[in-house]
């Protein structure tokens, strides 16, 4: 089985009522060590076709030694298992609580991304006693501001009984699909396309039944408004966005900090970067995750 995750790192299971969860963390000083204990930090994908893990390796490889990192495959993602299953919202809220209640002494620090990142701030308006500190690149429910975005072409073909099977095997399940999305759509500079990233969300791809969570996310199953929720928000939070990001727009995760400000602290746009500037530029991210994780402590 090839793994795509930072030299150090270990994967482990975490077994949950929707299945089995993957997830890479570094490991436990050993119980003589006089290192103090490292404070948990946890990593969490975002949902789009190959998502994984990996999404955000070369940023969590940064913290192993000053934190205890945890960056798990969702189910239906990844290393983990695949249900076939109807997905919804509420399954994403169920293993996020499931996960930082087993691994991540609450109150933790979380990292998300994208409808994750929407998801994450729903569950922490529910349960604010799960979460220190919030760091969230280009935040979204997908159906933002009144944008029903069920209703649009994407969401309609993927949610059509055949033609959404068709869509994902040639769409999305191959090689050149993979690469093509990465260069036109997640990012602004396709030579910072590293020789592993390909690899590994075609792996992520092309699991068993790695359909149902993808066309979930694409035919808008588990979109929601996530300007009706921001406001009520109260863990300290940062947002980071690509300044060419051709999903989630800028002004977008602007317009969604400007409704909360005093939760919101900052927001930090990334230079000549796509959706994912933790892939694509992380150096820079890893920088601002530096920064927030000594002003939350």
């Amino acid at each position: 089985m090839l793994q795509f995750q930072p030299p150090g790192f270990i994967q482990q299971a975490l077994a949950t009522n929707l299945g089995v969860m993957a997830y890479y963390t570094s490991p436990q000083a050993s119980p003589e060590s006089s290192s103090p204990p490292r404070s948990p930090l946890v990593f969490l994908h975002s949902l789009g076709g190959g998502s994984s893990a990996f999404e955000w390796s070369k940023v969590y490889q940064s913290f192993g030694a000053s934190h205890r990192v945890i960056a798990p495959d969702l189910i239906g993602w990844g290393q983990s298992t695949h249900p076939a299953r109807n997905y919804r919202v509420d399954d994403y809220i169920y293993q996020l609580t499931h996960l930082l209640e087993a691994l991540a002494e609450p109150p933790t620090l979380v990292v998300a991304t994208s409808l994750t990142a929407g998801v994450v701030i729903r569950l922490a308006i529910q349960r604010p006693d799960l979460f220190r500190g919030l760091f969230l690149v280009s935040p979204s429910g997908n159906s933002d501001f009144g944008r029903d975005y069920a209703l649009s072409l994407p969401a309609l073909l993927a949610g059509t009984p055949g033609l959404d099977l068709w869509l994902y095997r040639l769409g999305a399940a191959n090689e050149l699909a993979v690469r093509f999305f990465l260069t036109q759509f997640l990012f602004a500079d396709s030579t910072r396309i590293t020789d592993d990233i390909v690899p590994a969300y075609l792996t992520s791809i092309q699991q068993p039944n790695a359909r149902y969570t993808a066309l979930a996310s694409l035919n808008g199953t588990i979109s929601f408004d996530l300007s009706r929720y921001v406001g009520q928000l109260k863990t300290p939070t940062v947002f980071v966005l690509g300044e060419k990001s051709r999903f989630t727009p800028p002004q977008q995760v602007k317009r969604l900090a400007s409704l909360n400000p005093k939760a919101i602290q900052a927001v930090y746009e990334v230079p000549d970067s796509g959706v994912l500037p933790h892939l694509e530029r992380p150096a820079v991210v890893i920088d601002w995750l530096k920064q927030f994780l000594e002003s939350v402590g």
